[in-house]
C-alpha cells in the first residue's frame, strides 16, 4: 500500500471513531448503515446470553397487560418459573396491600419473573426474585390514564361511584367533595401510577422534596420505565436491556376498550387531570423525557429501523398464526370460546378481545416468525390475562409436582431494610423482621419503594 493510500485509510478510521465518541447526526445515520450491534438481529447473534430475571410493576391501565403477555409467553419458551398469587389473591397479588412473599404461591418458587398487579415492595421483591433481578415497568400519560380508570372503576371506586350521572367533568371540577383518601379503592381515583410504585398517593403536590427524592429512588430501582404511548420504541430497549432476540417481543394489542366506552376529553380537562393527578403528572414527564434521551442515545435511524423490523415480524407472526389478519375483534359478551373471553368490570364498559372462528388458529401455516408456532402458542398470543394466569399456575404446579415429591415449599429469600446512611444514600440491611408491615390505611401505607417523612424531610 502507498504511503498516500495508507494516510488515507488512517485519517478515515480516525475521523469515524471521532464522530462515534462524540454523537452527532452523523453518528446516528452511521450507526443505521452499521446495525445496531448491542441488539440480536436473529438467534445465532453470538451476543450474550438472554437475561431471565425480570420484575416487572404491572401497572394499571398503561398497556401492561400487552407486556404481561409478552412475558408469560417467554417464560413458557425458555422453560422459566413465573410467581403467581395465591387462590385468595386471586390473579392480583393481593392487590392494594403492599406486595408480600406469602403471596407468592408456592407452587411458582422459586421463580424467575414476576409480572401480576401489585404494589411494589422492593423489599419482600427480592425474598422471592434473584439477585440479578432487572426491575421494569411502564407509564402512560396522565390525562388518558385517568379517563381510563374513571370508566374502567365506575362501578367499583366509591370516589367516582357517588359522582352525579358518572360525570368525569364534576369530579374535576370538585374532586374533594367526592375523594375520600382512606376508602377502599381510593387509590384508583388520584396518583394511581404513584401508589403502584409504592408511594404516598396524597402527598401534597407543593412538596417537591418528595417528589424528587421519590422520582429518583424510582430511576435507582428500575432499570427500563417503558411509556404507553410510544410502545415499539419502548420494546427496542426492552430487547436492548434483555439481549433478547426480536421474536421474544412480539405482540398483539390487548384488554381494550370498544370506541364507543372512551370519552372525548374537553379543552381544559387534560390540565385539571394533571393538576389532580399531580404526582403521577411529574413522574410520567420525568420517565418520558428519560426515554427519549435513551433512544436519542442509540440514534433515530437505528431505532426507527429496529422498529420497522419489529412490525414486520409481528405481521409475519399474525399470517403465520391466523392466516393473514388478527382475529374480529368482538365485545366480551360476542365471544364464544371462553378462554378468549376478557374480563368486563362493568356493564358501562365494553372490553373486546379476539373472537376466532371454529379452527381459526392455524399455527405451523404462513412461515415467518409464525409459521414455527403450535395453535396453543397462537391461541396465548391473544389470550386475556386471567385465563393465562390461571393456565400458567395448572402447568407450573403439575411441573412442581414432578419436581418435588412430597417436600417443602423452597424457602423465601431474608428480607432486606431500607436505611438510610449519613449523607443521604440508601442501602440495603438485614430486617429485623419478615413480617410486612400492615397494609392499614392505603393512601399511607409504606412498603419496599417508599421514602418516609422523616427521609424526606
Amino acid at each position: 500500500m502507498s504511503q498516500k493510500k495508507f494516510f488515507l485509510v488512517l485519517l478515515l478510521i480516525s475521523s469515524v471513531s471521532l464522530l462515534l465518541h462524540r454523537g452527532g447526526h452523523f453518528s446516528w445515520t452511521l450507526k443505521a448503515f452499521l446495525g445496531c450491534p448491542s441488539l440480536r438481529p436473529h438467534p445465532s447473534s453470538g451476543l450474550k446470553p438472554k437475561h431471565t430475571s425480570i420484575g416487572f410493576l404491572k401497572t394499571h391501565k398503561t398497556a401492561s397487560t400487552t407486556v404481561q403477555n409478552i412475558l408469560f409467553r417467554f417464560a413458557e419458551r425458555n422453560n422459566l418459573t413465573v410467581a403467581l398469587p395465591v387462590q385468595a389473591c386471586d390473579h392480583q397479588f393481593c392487590y392494594p396491600r403492599p406486595f408480600s412473599g406469602r403471596f407468592v404461591h408456592p407452587h411458582t418458587l422459586p421463580a424467575r419473573i414476576i409480572s401480576s398487579h401489585m404494589r411494589f415492595n422492593l423489599t419482600e421483591l427480592r425474598r422471592v426474585l434473584p439477585p440479578d433481578t432487572l426491575y421494569v415497568t411502564i407509564l402512560r400519560e396522565p390525562a388518558a390514564m385517568f379517563e381510563s380508570l374513571f370508566s374502567y372503576y365506575n362501578q367499583y371506586c366509591l370516589s367516582f361511584k357517588r359522582v352525579p350521572n358518572g360525570s368525569l367533568e364534576a369530579f374535576l371540577a370538585a374532586p374533594r367533595r367526592y375523594y375520600r383518601p382512606e376508602e377502599k379503592d381510593s387509590m384508583y381515583a388520584r396518583n394511581t401510577l404513584t401508589f403502584d410504585l409504592g408511594g404516598d398517593k396524597d402527598r401534597a403536590p407543593s412538596d417537591t422534596a418528595y417528589a424528587e427524592a421519590f422520582i429518583a429512588e424510582v430511576e435507582r430501582v428500575f432499570s427500563l420505565v417503558m411509556i404507553a404511548e410510544h410502545f415499539d420504541e419502548s420494546l427496542v430497549l426492552l430487547r436492548r436491556l434483555l439481549s433478547w432476540d426480536l421474536e421474544d417481543v412480539l405482540y398483539v394489542k390487548l384488554n381494550m376498550r370498544t370506541p364507543g366506552s372512551r370519552r372525548s376529553l374537553a379543552a381544559g380537562t387534560p390540565a385539571r387531570i394533571r393538576a389532580w393527578n399531580a404526582l403521577d403528572a411529574r413522574l410520567y414527564d420525568h420517565f418520558n423525557s428519560s426515554l427519549w434521551r435513551q433512544l436519542g442515545a442509540l440514534g433515530p435511524a437505528c431505532v426507527a429501523r429496529e422498529v420497522r423490523l419489529l412490525r414486520r415480524a409481528r405481521d409475519r407472526l399474525v399470517r403465520g398464526c391466523f392466516g393473514g389478519r388478527l382475529p374480529q375483534l368482538r365485545p366480551a359478551a360476542q365471544i364464544r370460546n371462553k378462554e378468549l373471553r376478557p374480563w368486563q368490570p362493568s356493564a358501562q364498559v365494553d372490553i373486546v378481545g379476539y373472537d376466532l372462528p371454529p379452527n381459526g388458529s392455524r399455527g405451523g401455516g404462513g412461515g415467518g416468525s409464525g409459521g414455527g408456532l403450535s395453535q396453543d402458542a397462537c391461541l396465548k398470543l391473544i389470550m386475556p390475562e386471567v385465563q393465562y394466569s390461571r393456565r400458567l399456575l395448572r402447568s407450573q404446579s403439575l411441573r412442581y409436582r414432578r419436581t418435588y415429591p412430597m417436600r417443602a415449599p423452597p424457602p423465601l429469600r431474608p428480607a432486606l431494610a431500607r436505611h438510610r446512611l449519613p449523607g443521604g444514600a440508601l442501602r440495603d440491611a438485614p430486617a429485623p423482621s419478615l413480617t410486612p408491615r400492615p397494609a392499614g390505611a392505603q393512601g399511607r401505607a409504606r412498603a419496599g419503594l417508599r421514602l418516609s417523612r422523616q427521609q424526606l424531610s
